[in-house]
This record gives C-alpha cells, structure tokens and sequence, in this order.
C-alpha cells in the first residue's frame, strides 16, 4: 500500500521532487522521520515542488527484503539519500541540489 502524505506543487518549470519514506508502523524512528521531512518541505523555496510517498515494509515483500533492518529510509527521486536517522539540513541541501 502507498500512501501519499503530502503534495506541495509548484507550477514553474522545475521538475517534482519525489521523497519516499520507507518504514512500518510503530516505528518511532519512522515517526521522527517523518517530523523531520514534513518541516523541511514546509521549509523549501516555493519553486521547490515535493510529493511525499509513504510505503511500509509490512505491505511489500521486496521492501521488506530489502529495507527491514534500515528503516526508516529516505528516498530522493529513488535514489536512497538516508537511512535511520533525517538530518533536516541534508535533506533540504539535496531537493535543492536536484532541482538546480
């Protein structure tokens, strides 16, 4: 199951961002993770346009393979940008680099 948290679109010529949050639920970990992505989004440039995408392990067999022992992770346009812990800086420096 995916679920979509948060959209915040810009109509400008820069592409979207996709962050994809990969966790379970009861995962403080994830939950602070999630704190810290929504506050950056909040935070970005308004050109910055960011579609949050939610998916747990628990729903994705390949997921959960792949990702069990790391979550929560964080990915940027699929790419993985961060394992366990969000550092907000970081986070914000890399949608800006992508979109430059």
């Amino acid at each position: 199951m995916v679920r979509r948290l948060r959209r915040r679109h810009y109509s400008g010529i820069v592409p979207l961002q996709r962050i994809t949050l990969i966790g379970k639920p009861g995962c403080h970990l994830c939950d602070d993770a999630r704190e810290a992505i929504a506050q950056v989004i909040a935070e970005l440039p308004a050109e910055i346009s960011v579609e949050l995408v939610e998916q747990s392990i628990l729903d994705d067999d390949e997921l959960r393979a792949r990702y069990s022992d790391e979550i929560p992770v964080v990915l940027i346009n699929d790419r993985v940008h961060t394992i366990w812990r969000v550092e907000s800086d970081r986070l914000s420096a890399a949608l800006q680099e992508e979109t430059e």
